[in-house]
């Protein structure tokens, strides 16, 4: 497939792609889809005869969210993505020199991106077997660095929904309660130990009713779309709150969101098998086929001074815990999931240091710190410090990305 819109080489928004978000340009919000630089207006599109034949309600896309037109179902979202990406080939319904200087067309530039959905609820796992077990090696005794549950089931705790924010939103460092080794007292005060968590977060397309569940064959019917996920956390204010209810206010203060959610539909070529999972899970829990994902993903600190160092260099498809089975423990109580849900999947590590998800475990509870081009070195996150997370799929000269996941931690 060719598109009339000049693509740069290894753009993240190839016309495989065709991702969904909302911009915002002079106070308008407007759905919309990128291919290379160009953001491609929606709402335009649809004064057109693009979408002529479709269920789509006037001015479905002259809103601030989508979670409306998700709601629509995928048989009528997957159609509109069928018709954008054929518009958009050489010789396709929009090239035609009628919308060369139209505001269906828009540069990337120009506008800014916004949180693309209304997150009623949020949900954060915790399913990389490598990072639990590097946690668990840390923290606990390390010939018990699982503890019984996690082989069983997959692993999570309800997050703060109003606090995640897009890429591009400074992260203001956390103040809390510490209890500083040796110390026989806790203090209060800023976080020092400011951490980023490479995560993807999936988005619930389809909703449910109380006392319902979703079963592992039927749980991609109910996934729209996946996003990057940077679910930030203050690790010494984490140590001391945890017990026994787990994180509160080290993870509750920001999460950060790539601006683009894409489709499942995009990513069916880059379905890969999973780790064999042993012992074998409960019933409730079996699937089958391939379920996890080979997406590359990369983390960059970029200093206040424009200095980068790539930090991490990892992989979806590490995943021990799938999106379907995460989804399925999920309501199997019966638990009601709505449109915008989005359901993380915990820190992504792999199976080398370099392929850790988290400053904790690259740096090994800061015993090994990172070092930085500028000769500085790094145990946890600086203030000025820029995380830039990346995540693409590459197979056979397809390419599909996600954008950047940007956060800049600031006093």
């Amino acid at each position: 497939m060719i598109s009339f819109i000049n693509i740069p080489e290894n753009s993240d928004f190839s016309i495989h792609n065709i991702p969904f978000g909302v911009y915002n340009q002079d106070g308008n919000h407007a759905a919309c889809t990128r291919l290379g630089d160009i953001i491609v207006d929606l709402h335009q599109c649809m004064q057109t005869q693009l979408f002529d034949g479709l269920a789509l309600p006037k001015g479905i896309f002259h809103k601030s969210t989508i979670n409306d037109f998700i709601g629509l179902g995928k048989p009528i979202t997957t159609e509109v993505r069928k018709r954008i990406q054929k518009a958009l080939l050489v010789g396709g319904f929009l090239d035609n020199d009628i919308f060369k200087d139209s505001p269906l067309f828009v540069n990337a530039e120009k506008v800014k991106m916004v949180l693309p959905i209304h997150i009623g609820d949020y949900t954060d796992f915790f399913s990389s077997k490598e990072h639990a077990t590097n946690t668990g090696l840390m923290f606990r005794d390390p010939a018990n660095a699982l503890l019984p549950n996690w082989l069983h089931l997959p692993v999570a705790y309800h997050g703060r929904a109003s606090s995640i924010v897009p890429s591009g939103t400074p992260i203001r460092r956390p103040n809390g309660q510490t209890m500083p080794d040796g110390a026989d007292k806790p203090i209060f005060g800023p976080s020092k130990q400011v951490d980023f968590e490479l995560e993807m977060g999936f988005v619930i397309g389809k909703e449910t009713n109380l006392g319902e569940t979703i079963s592992t064959d039927h749980a991609e019917d109910y996934i729209f779309g996946l996003m990057l996920f940077n679910d930030w956390s203050a690790r010494d204010i984490q140590k001391w709150e945890y017990i026994p209810l787990g994180p509160f206010l080290a993870k509750n203060f920001a999460s950060t969101i790539s601006p683009w959610i894409v489709p499942m539909e995009a990513l069916e070529p880059f379905r890969v098998e999973g780790p064999t999972q042993d012992p074998e899970v409960l019933p409730y829990l079996q699937y089958q086929g391939n379920k996890n994902y080979d997406i590359h993903l990369s983390v960059d600190i970029i200093t206040q001074q424009g200095i980068s160092q790539r930090i991490s260099t990892t992989n979806f498809k590490y995943m021990y815990w799938n999106m379907c089975q995460q989804l399925a423990h999920h309501t199997v109580n019966g638990c009601n999931m709505r449109v915008g849900d989005l359901l993380a999947s915990g820190t992504i590590s792999g199976p080398t240091a370099d392929s850790y998800g988290s400053m904790l475990e690259i740096c090994w509870k800061g015993t090994k710190p990172a070092q930085m081009p500028d000769g500085t070195e790094r145990k946890f996150i600086h203030d000025g410090d820029t995380v830039s997370m990346h995540g693409w799929c590459e197979k056979e000269g397809i390419r599909i990305g996600f954008g950047a996941c940007d956060g800049q931690v600031i006093s």
